[in-house]
Parts: structure tokens; sequence; C-alpha cells
């Protein structure tokens, strides 16, 4: 199973944030948090590439599967990691398929379309 999935993106790391922040917000989802990770390491005194997390999520599509399993909550709402290494921007996430296996939701569940539909959208923004 695989328990995360990378994807290089083809625009630099803050302009790769821009476009899926944007993304998200056009889509109808809320942001939930932007985490600067880099900026927060800075404050301890600590060196850390740029890093950034994304949490975000639509309660019209992720409700009914957490309804039903509840536990995946835990990996809900979704989240994209960004981060620059040797000036390419990468970003990875938990594919639906490993959710979808940690909490027993059978494959090819309705329950997971309106989020792997998402998610598919907001990598093709970035994607090669």
């Amino acid at each position: 199973m695989l328990e995360f999935a990378v994807t290089e993106s083809a625009f630099p790391y803050f302009e790769t944030i821009d476009r899926l922040v944007q993304g998200i917000e056009e889509s109808g989802a809320t942001l939930f948090a932007k985490i600067d990770q880099r900026t927060a390491a800075d404050a301890v005194g600590l060196r850390l590439r740029p890093t950034t997390l994304l949490v975000f999520g639509n309660p019209k599509a992720g409700t009914p599967l957490m309804h039903e399993y509840p536990l995946a909550a835990l990996d809900l709402p979704l989240k994209l990691l960004i981060w620059e290494e040797a000036e390419t921007a990468h970003v990875a996430h938990t594919p639906l398929t490993t959710i979808a296996a940690r909490y027993e939701i059978p494959e090819g569940s309705p329950l997971l379309t309106p989020l792997e539909g998402a998610l598919d959208a907001l990598l093709a923004r970035i994607s090669r």
C-alpha cells in the first residue's frame, strides 16, 4: 500500500502554493490552515527548507465519508505538503486508496469519488 504520493511541480515553490490555494478556493472547498513550517522553525532558531502544509476540505464531500467511517476523520480534512528541494517544488499527499484501506472503506466506494476528483483537479494545476 502506498503510504504517500509525491508530485513534482512544474512551477516554483511559491507559485505552486498559490496555484493550489487558488484551486482550493475556486472549487468551493475550505482552506482550514496554511502552515508555513519554515517560519515556525525560524522562530525557534532552527533552519528548514521552504515547507508549507495546506489543510483543506469540503464538508459536502467529507462529511458523508466521516459519517459512515468515523475514524476516517483522522485523515480528513485532506492535506498537501509542499517543500522545495534543489529549486524544485514537491507536493505530497496521502492517496485516497491508502485512506480507504486504513479504514476498511470498500474499493470504489462512491463516498470517495468527490474527494478523488478534488485531489486530482488540484494536482493537475501543478503537474508537468
